[in-house]
């Protein structure tokens, strides 16, 4: 619960870090990501290796303002170091996007609050990493709805939540959780609650044995919290879900799907040309899959870089809660899983056999399976259902340009 001030001399060091510009900093993570991501899937652990680089290059604290020690970087720059991780181990991309969701969360929502404000401070000079807790019991998905509540306990607060699963929860320094704002709460009626390492046990409820992304290690927990009032967030959930979680998280994410689906190209391209300078110039038979795979990424891309324009705009506008916004941003998540999948699928068939393969240098298994992810994290149905009421209240524009 105490965050400390900051030394002199850890300045130095932020700086000699920041001085490299964020994509350089972000490509040396990802040689040393790619280098382990085989080791990281197949054993199902922890990208230890890439996480403490990431840290080593100050990108925990990345788009955290100056003024707490952070670079105060966009989320633009954000989405490319995904992008660029993504591009070498899935698992590492997804953990640092979930990372940088909570943080922007806190860095939103946070200020005017000394603690929270601490805490950015802390982050950036410890490089702290920061997991989440948004699903639990029966809800899955269902990130707009919590079972447990918020407690008080003299001057602290307690709070007892059985999460289905708690990405990188046990390698965390603190976990990010939604909880009901009190016992009397409806479900809906949520807060944002910050817990460090000191502040909680958990008590694994099951496991993670899943086709891919493997290395996030999302098991459940039972999260058992004590802390200070001051480390509940004062604005809304509803707020924060609406303003940062849903457009950063889904942006993040689809960055890092972008660069798995990158990765994959690049191995169809490499087998493309190989495969037809064997055949004296001849392409091989998956040659139109490739270009296929190569074109459903420039789309895939161009549709985050919508996204990144949309939700400057819309926060220039004080605009992210409409109803327009909103709708756009949320199909981004499910447009982008789609599409990314459709890439790594292409991609796989301009491989043909040596990409079906998991032991050659064209192998696209691992991306595949790591993409297939994309869809059921926070399944696309469940999205698409929910959209369903809603695209009721909008109306049909008169002409192309309204």
């Amino acid at each position: 619960m105490t965050i400390q001030t900051i030394p002199a001399g850890a300045v130095l060091a932020q700086e000699t870090a920041t001085s490299v510009e964020p994509g350089l900093r972000a490509l040396m993570v990802a040689g040393i990501a790619a280098a382990q991501a085989e080791a990281v899937d197949r054993d199902g652990r922890f990208p230890v290796e890439a996480m403490e680089a990431a840290k080593a290059q100050r990108l925990m604290g990345l788009i955290v303002p100056a003024e707490f020690g952070g670079e105060g970087a966009s989320l633009a720059v954000a989405a490319d170091v995904c992008y660029a991780l993504g591009r070498a181990c899935a698992s590492t991309a997804m953990i640092y996007a979930m990372h940088l969701t909570k943080v922007a969360c806190i860095v939103d929502h946070g200020r005017g609050q000394p603690w929270q404000e601490a805490l950015l401070r802390r982050l950036c000079r410890d490089q702290l990493l920061l997991a989440s807790s948004t699903t639990e019991g029966q809800g899955g998905g269902n990130l707009r709805s919590s079972a447990a509540a918020i407690e008080r306990d003299g001057g602290f607060i307690t709070l007892d939540r059985a999460a289905t699963v708690i990405s990188y929860g046990a390698e965390a320094d603190g976990v990010v959780t939604t909880a009901r704002r009190a016992p009397d709460a409806a479900a809906s009626d949520q807060v944002l609650a910050v817990f460090l390492k000191e502040d909680y046990t958990l008590e694994r409820l099951s496991g993670w044995e899943t086709l891919g992304m493997r290395g996030t290690c999302s098991y459940g927990f039972r999260l058992r919290a004590r802390g200070l009032p001051d480390q509940v967030l004062a604005v809304p959930y509803q707020t924060i879900h609406a303003e940062t979680m849903t457009p950063v998280s889904h942006i993040l994410w689809s960055s890092a799907w972008a660069g798995i689906a990158a990765g994959a190209v690049e191995r169809a391209q490499a087998f493309t040309r190989q495969a037809a300078r064997g055949a004296g110039g001849q392409m091989p038979p998956g040659a139109a899959h490739c270009g296929k795979a190569a074109s459903s990424l420039r789309s895939l891309r161009g549709l985050i870089t919508q996204a990144l324009d949309r939700y400057a705009a819309a926060g220039e506008a004080k605009a992210l809660g409409s109803l327009d916004f909103q709708t756009a941003i949320t199909m981004l998540k499910v447009e982008s899983s789609e599409l990314a999948l459709a890439t790594v699928s292409s991609a796989m068939r301009a491989c043909g056999l040596a990409g079906y393969r998991q032991d050659g240098p064209f192998s696209i298994g691992r991306a595949l399976r790591d993409i297939l992810s994309a869809p059921i994290m926070i399944h696309n149905d469940r999205i698409s259902a929910n959209l369903a009421a809603t695209s009721l209240l909008s109306t049909v524009p008169a002409s192309l340009r309204d």
